[in-house]
């Protein structure tokens, strides 16, 4: 999943045959457009806007007074797999008010990346149903936040209510390497539903 971020990676490869989507989503100020810049081997796209004294009246900041901006449409990046395959990204806005916008975005994407914050684990409910609604199979990726409480892998599933089946990983967003293992859980994850799927009986 190496890919090596100059001049050239700006353009596709002119061997790349097969495009993948995939959704970073998360509760808001989770960190996923953090996610996508540190994997994009492009400049992202980011669609962020200051916060003003009326945002705060709708985004509860608390814990997180330091945020100043926030993701109004859409991230997307760009990270080419193999000479073939291509990655694309795009990170959906976190509040609820958005949802009409997932849908779109939504549209062609094989699966979801969920961003967790320990902090704020009941706030990921809304996202996971977003995505439920949509029928795309998800991973869970907890964003390690300097100072946020660390609980055990069982006490996280029990309170995202996760099913066995649904991977859940531990990530810096910040981190390259740590990012890309939570994103090859997704691709893992996606190929074991695919391979499962592929060998169900079809109905007569």
């Amino acid at each position: 999943m190496d890919s090596v971020l100059s001049s050239e990676s700006v353009y596709l490869r002119e061997t790349v045959q097969m495009a993948v989507k995939l959704l970073v989503v998360g509760p808001f100020a989770v960190g996923k457009t953090t996610f996508i810049g540190t994997l994009s081997e492009i400049r992202p796209l980011r669609t962020e806007e200051r916060m003003t004294q009326a945002g705060v009246l709708v985004d509860d900041l608390a814990g997180i007074e330091d945020k100043t901006a926030t993701t109004v449409a859409m991230d997307f990046g760009r990270l080419t797999l193999t000479d073939h395959i291509v990655l694309y990204m795009f990170g959906a806005p976190g509040q609820r008010r958005f949802a009409r916008l997932w849908r779109d975005l939504a549209q062609g994407a094989l699966g979801a990346l969920v961003i967790v914050d320990t902090r704020r684990l009941e706030r990921a409910f809304d996202v996971m149903d977003l995505v439920e609604r949509e029928g795309l199979p998800f991973a869970v990726a907890v964003n390690c936040f300097e100072g946020a409480p660390i609980f055990p892998e069982g006490e996280v599933r029990e309170a995202l209510d996760l099913l066995p089946t649904t991977p859940l990983v531990s990530c810096d967003a910040r981190d390259r390497v740590s990012s890309t293992q939570a994103l090859i859980a997704l691709v893992d994850h996606l190929i074991t539903l695919d391979s499962l799927s592929a060998g169900s009986p079809r109905e007569p």
